[in-house]
């Protein structure tokens, strides 16, 4: 998702593994305590135990900055060595500045200058978006640009949250008005930029008619009131006529948010299953969606966290004809642990699964139809087909 300038595939190692805004992002509230709170309305079930173990545990990491504290050294470091040695795909360990930045994203503020950028495997850093109106577009860097040097400093093989920080001038408290000059190649060109930090504001959802009355609504993330919007944005859809979920690039999000967007489409009953600890909870949308509208939901490789616990859900009831090529495959849960200097270790304590038990995590979610660039062609193909079905049964 959004909010920051810098999202990153995931790292074996280190902080800021999980920049996108993962399952884990619904669990702030429960930092301090490590306790895990309610994500919505009815969407906590009864839970039993179950024998499947943690990737890391937070009281051990929270035990390495404790004792890093009373030895006068650093928690922060502490934790993150910790985190390392756990093998946790998905663990990060953020300062308090970073993890308040984090927070504000959720809410679809941020300073930077509109870059989404992701981590190659070999160490390169490309940039995956840019944010429409940003100081990045206005300059006209693209996506598949990639990012050399930041103020001077090289960026490939850094930790990618190294690279955030240069980008956001974090080290100097940087405002929105401050400069920062960008090595950029494209192809055999490469050219420096200097930019000037803004305070941005997200849009996670666009609406548009295509075709007539065809409604497609594009979910960029699940930040806060996403899926009130989607509700809205259903309502006010020509009554009968098809609708196009666009999930590709969406890197996931509030789980509460998707969950609440499922519910525009579902009649209650479940969205996913998730566990902590080994401890089983189930998510539940909301009574009283359109549950007659055809609906297509269009993915790609970008589809994650979040946003494949909606595809599997709409997939796996029957909702929806899932158009795309196959998903990312992050069904990990994070859990965020407050430690003694503020900063914050978010750490994998379990796995969601689809409402048929499918686990996603390493393998994501197949599409019922395979497609490409022309996905959202493919997907308007259908819905003719799905609309004229529903008018003669």
């Amino acid at each position: 998702m959004s909010g920051r300038d810098l999202f990153c595939q995931p790292r074996r190692t280190g902080r800021g593994a999980a920049l996108t805004l993962l399952f884990a992002s619904v669990l702030v509230a429960g930092a301090a305590t490590g306790s895990l709170p309610g994500t919505g309305r009815g969407q906590e079930a009864r839970s039993t135990r179950s024998a499947a173990p943690a990737t890391s545990r937070p009281e051990q990491v929270t035990r390495a900055a404790e004792e890093a504290l009373a030895d006068g050294k650093s928690p922060m470091e502490a934790a993150e060595r910790a985190v390392s040695r756990s093998g946790d795909r998905w663990g990060a360990v953020y300062s308090r500045g970073e993890y308040e930045e984090f927070q504000e994203a959720l809410d679809g503020r941020y300073t930077g200058v509109g870059l989404w950028a992701r981590r190659e495997r070999d160490g390169r850093i490309e940039v995956a978006k840019v944010a429409e109106g940003s100081p990045a577009a206005r300059a006209g860097i693209r996506a598949g640009d990639r990012l050399r040097r930041v103020d001077g400093h090289t960026v490939d093989g850094r930790p990618v949250t190294e690279v955030l920080a240069l980008l956001r001038g974090d080290a100097t408290d940087a405002p929105a008005g401050t400069a920062v000059t960008l090595g950029l190649e494209r192809g055999t060109r490469a050219w420096n930029l200097t930019l000037r930090r803004a305070s941005l504001s997200t849009q996670p959802v666009t609406v548009r008619r295509v075709s007539g009355e065809v409604t497609v609504i594009r979910i960029a993330s699940f930040a806060k009131g996403v899926g009130e919007t989607v509700r809205a944005a259903v309502r006010q859809a020509p009554a009968g006529a098809g609708v196009i979920l666009d999930l590709r690039g969406n890197s996931g999000g509030l789980v509460a948010e998707a969950v609440t967007t499922a519910s525009a489409f579902l009649d209650g009953g479940l969205v996913a299953t998730y566990d902590v600890d080994g401890e089983q909870h189930a998510l539940h949308a909301d009574p009283g969606g359109d549950t007659t509208r055809p609906l297509v939901a269009v993915v790609d490789g970008g589809t994650m966290s979040a946003a494949e616990l909606l595809t599997g859900a709409l997939k796996d009831r029957g909702r929806a004809v899932v158009v795309g090529s196959r998903t990312f495959g992050k069904g990990s849960v994070q859990m965020p642990s407050r430690l003694p200097d503020g900063s914050v270790a978010e750490l994998t304590v379990g796995h969601y699964r689809t409402p048929s038990g499918r686990d996603v995590d390493g393998t994501g979610v197949t599409p019922d139809l395979e497609a490409d660039a022309h996905a959202l062609q493919r997907a308007e193909t259908i819905l003719d087909g799905l609309g004229d079905a529903s008018r003669h049964p």
